[in-house]
Order: structure tokens, then sequence, then C-alpha cells
């Protein structure tokens, strides 16, 4: 079993106390966030085949890397570093101390256990197109030899994230979902700048076929990947609880939607700022479950 921690949330940035609480006891409780319907989800180490951490901000987590290795874990990272104005972002930790944090996990336990996500691209009034191009590319030259692969996807303006841009005004979002011209630039422009720093470059979640633009598409929860980091095989089967798109194999999440307090308006994990500041109200780090 592969453990996702989390896409609902991020976890090493915040509950960090709890999800190391978890490991100790052996399970975490999580509710389904559709039915409702509560699970027990074993972690002990002999039921997890890796950990899937994706976070924005690691360094909680930093010092409890090596009870987790001592306690015979595998794990990597999604690290998610898009440098985007405050107004877009307003909660991230600042671009150059993510970059360093990045470069430092990288130092501790290998750059091919730490990938680098530009996720999601949005264009703006504040981000260009070559406003994206020019972030990416410093972005990747500060991260070249600390990562060997970037995902990049583009914003999907879903019904809850597209009244949290709205509310942005006077800044405008633009979805390009349907500008298959601007898309193909934009895509190009990036693998460009990968394959010279050099880093592989995968889409997530993408339907479109970039693969001419040398963009293949990602499993961001990687069976293939976990065998080669760890000689761990893992199911290949597809998570069927993820969109069409996704390329994941299955996986466990063991967070809960809305209660990121990042803040990112172009989450698709959180309905907003304020649901997630009430629900990290109730939570308790020695509970089961995350919140309540």
């Amino acid at each position: 079993m592969i453990i996702s921690a989390s896409r609902r949330t991020d976890l090493p940035a915040f509950y960090t106390e709890w999800f190391m609480n978890r490991i100790r006891e052996g399970y975490a409780l999580v509710r389904n966030p559709f039915s409702g319907k509560e699970s027990r989800v074993d972690l002990s180490p002999s039921a997890v085949d890796a950990i899937v951490f994706w976070t924005r901000n690691p360094k909680p987590l930093l010092p409890c890397l090596a009870e987790l290795d001592a306690r015979g874990f595998a794990y990597y990272f999604l690290y998610t570093i898009t440098g985007y104005p405050r107004s877009l972002e307003p909660s991230a930790p600042p671009l150059l101390q993510a970059i360093e944090t990045f470069t430092g996990l990288s130092e501790k336990i290998g750059p091919g256990r730490v990938i680098w996500r530009f996720d999601p691209i949005l264009l703006s009034t504040v981000t260009s197109e070559e406003y994206i191009a020019d972030t990416f590319g410093m972005i990747a030259r500060q991260l070249k030899g600390a990562t060997k692969r970037v995902v990049i996807s583009f914003c999907e303006f879903y019904k809850k994230v597209s009244a949290n841009l709205e509310a942005l005004a006077p800044i405008t979002c633009f979805d390009i979902s349907r500008d298959e011209p601007r898309i193909r630039r934009i895509a190009s422009s990036l693998a460009g700048i990968a394959r010279t720093c050099p880093m592989e470059i995968s889409s997530c979640a993408d339907a479109r076929d970039l693969s001419p633009l040398g963009i293949r598409p990602g499993k961001c929860v990687d069976d293939a990947l976990i065998q080669e980091l760890f000689g761990v095989t893992a199911s290949p089967a597809k998570d069927k609880g993820q969109r069409k798109e996704c390329g994941c194999v299955q996986s466990r999440d063991i967070g809960e939607y809305s209660t990121c307090l990042h803040g990112c308006v172009y989450c698709y994990a959180t309905a907003n700022r304020e649901e997630a500041r009430r629900k990290a109200l109730r939570h308790n780090p020695e509970s089961p479950f995350l919140i309540g």
C-alpha cells in the first residue's frame, strides 16, 4: 500500500506532529470526503510500500526523517515551488527560502527523491507568459542538480477555483484550457528550459498529448519510481478515485480537504481560507483523525 500524505492538504507544513504520532501509533483514521464513511489506515512499516509527501514546505518534517528511516519507511517528496506573487499565494514560503529548503532536502535524501512541481500554471494580469517562463527558468537553474524531475500542469477552473479567482479583482485570471496554441507555446518553452538543467519534464493529469514537445504523461504516485528508488514492487493498478487523465497508481490518502493554510487562490483542495482556518482550530495532534 502506498500512503499519500497528502493531496488534500500540506501535512508536512502544518500537521507534522499529528503525522508522526500516527506513525508511532501505527494507524490513522480517515473520513471519506464524499460519503463521510470512516476507515482505519494501517501505517505499520510492514503495510506501507512507500509514503508520497505532497508539500510546499517540508521544513517541519525534516527533523523527523531520521526516525522514518529508522522505522524502515521508504518515501519521496513532491515539492511545489511556483514563485507566484503574494496576491496568488499569500502564505506560501518565500521563494528563496523554498529553494533553499528544497536543495537542503535533496542533499539529505538525494535528488531522485525530491520532485519539483511547477503546478499549476496560471496566467493572469500579474503572471504573464513571460513571467511564467522567466520564473520557471530561474527556479530550474537554482534547482539544477537538486532534482531529476519536474511536473507541470495547467490550472483547471473548477467551480470553487473560479469563485476564488473571480474574487481577486482587479487581478484577472485567464482560463486558457481551450487555447491550444498558447498552451503548447508555454509548454514548449518550459520543456526547453528543463532540458538545459537537465530535468525530465512530465505533465500531471493532462489529456493533451505533449510528448512531441518532450513532455511525457506523468505519474505523481509512481510505482515505477518506487521500484527504481527502493526496490519495492507496488501495485501498478490505476487509482480510480482520481481524474480520468491522472496516471497515478492506487494510494491511501490520510489528509482532509480544506485544511491547508497556505491560502493559494487556485487551490483545488481548499474551498477557501476561512474554512481552512475553522477546521485547523479543531485539529488535535493526539487524535487519530486529522480534524476532530
